[in-house]
């Protein structure tokens, strides 16, 4: 019988990473870059010079790529969902009778 040589994925329950962008920001820049592709067909086709139309998108996308690199560094994998889910819980709860307590009974 031959050996058989098998590679490790070593990468198992990691997220993906391409360049220093993690996990969902991955979307949101090739979700921008389509935007940014949808624009520059949509101002070429309104008669705009087409020296003006790269102009803009490339404005546009390096601003695209320093905002979606700076919430990659700062929020990281989860942070940002995390974030978006610490400004629902209410900073006060009030309980203005206690008749909920009246219907506990201690054991």
């Amino acid at each position: 019988m031959a050996n058989s040589v098998y590679k490790m994925n070593k990468g198992i329950n990691k997220s993906i990473e391409f360049k220093g962008l993690k996990a969902q920001y991955i979307w949101y820049l090739g979700g921008g870059l389509l935007g940014l592709l949808l624009l520059f067909a949509v101002l070429y086709i309104c008669g705009i010079s087409s020296l003006v139309c790269v102009a803009i998108v490339l404005c546009a996308g390096t601003w695209l790529f320093i905002r979606v690199y700076r919430m990659s560094n700062k929020y990281g994998e989860h942070g940002m969902m995390k974030m978006a889910a610490s400004r629902q819980v209410p900073k006060v709860v009030k309980v203005r009778s206690r008749k909920i307590f009246k219907n506990i009974k201690s054991k």
